[in-house]
């Protein structure tokens, strides 16, 4: 009859299913969250090794003030009218050389908590600035003082023959021996300033 249809079933073969896509994407796999490193690491590593510096310096600059203050030696002949001894404070280098390093030690030690400050929060900036201006100043008082006691150590080992001025450390050799090494210590504590300050410009 006309109004009758005729249904035609169309059946797949399995190679027209595999061309196919699938009606929904598989969604796409979650990359692996990565924690990120905390920033102003290599700050607090600064800090704390500014922190091991300053204990230095305070070795260093302390030893030096203890070292000269403590020189003396008298020659073992006299006269019915002079006796020979040499101490520190016979030339006021020395004594500026004391008092310089003792200011000094004394810094540093009370500069170590605003270094344990950089520690806590490294990304802080205005201690930073306020070591560096005051490590500065400690620089050029430290290198005034050490520079002036080593004039006077070189001209008590060698002399001046055009200011009259003897060499006296072939009579006073233990005494020599002290200042000198309280110079050189005095000038380890200049060289850790003087790091000091670069490792706080870096930090900033």
């Amino acid at each position: 009859m006309e109004g009758d249809s005729t249904t035609i079933n169309i059946t797949e073969t399995p190679k027209e299913r595999k061309g196919k896509a699938p009606l929904l994407a598989a969604p796409p796999a979650s990359k692996p969250v990565v924690p990120k490193a905390p920033k102003g690491g290599y700050k607090r590593c600064l800090a704390i090794f500014d922190v091991v510096l300053r204990l230095a310096g305070i070795a260093a600059a302390l030893g030096a003030a203890i070292a000269m203050g403590s020189t003396d030696q008298t020659l073992p002949f006299f006269t019915q009218f002079f006796q020979f001894k040499a101490q520190f404070d016979d030339l006021p280098a020395f004594t500026f050389f004391v008092i310089a390093n003792a200011i000094t030690a004394a810094y540093l030690a009370l500069t170590i908590p605003i270094s344990i400050v950089c520690i806590v929060r490294p990304h802080l900036v205005a201690p930073r600035v306020v070591l560096i201006f005051l490590d500065t100043v400690m620089v050029a008082l430290t290198t005034a003082a050490a520079g002036g006691a080593a004039s006077i150590v070189y001209l008590a080992h060698n002399g001046n023959s055009d200011a009259n001025w003897p060499a006296i450390c072939q009579q006073f050799n233990d005494f020599c021996q002290e200042i000198s090494g309280a110079v050189v210590a005095s000038f380890l504590a200049v060289v850790v300033l003087m790091f000091l300050i670069v490792l706080s410009a870096f930090a900033l």
